[in-house]
């Protein structure tokens, strides 16, 4: 038999989409939808311990990769799973506060790998009812 190779479409994002009635309001939502990807039962997570985040940014946009970034940051680098989010964006940027605790496999069941957030289809708009966000998750 001959030796060959060949290369195929693979796809591995998820995508998140999220409705609130005000942009703060997004931003937990997206915030929350990102760590139900994560975590099997975001129910199962304590709000024992809480991170401060701030981000400056005029495009909204922008800030929403950047929060979601810096949470999955959060996750990667020191273990962290949250459940509880505060956000105030101003027309600068972000003020908010995730509360959560280390990840405990014996209590947190891990749903999907998120590797990243990306550029890729992301988009925050206004609409009748408020605010409606989308962005894709690499997982």
């Amino acid at each position: 038999m001959a030796t060959m190779f060949e290369t195929f479409d693979h796809t591995a994002d998820l995508g998140l989409r999220v409705q609130a009635p005000d942009v703060d309001g997004l931003f937990v939502e997206a915030a929350a939808a990102l760590f139900s990807t994560i975590v099997e039962d975001l129910a199962a997570v304590a709000p024992r311990q809480a991170v401060g985040i701030e981000l400056a940014n005029e495009e909204v946009e922008y800030l929403l990769f950047d929060w979601l970034k810096t949470l999955l940051y959060h996750f990667d680098a020191e273990h962290l799973v949250f459940a509880r989010f505060e956000v105030h964006i101003d027309g600068g940027g972000l003020k908010g506060k995730a509360w959560g605790e280390p990840l405990d496999r014996s209590r947190h069941e891990l749903s999907h790998e998120v590797k990243a957030i990306t550029y890729h289809g992301l988009r925050v708009e206004r609409t009748e009812d408020g605010y409606l966000a989308e962005v894709i998750v690499d997982i």
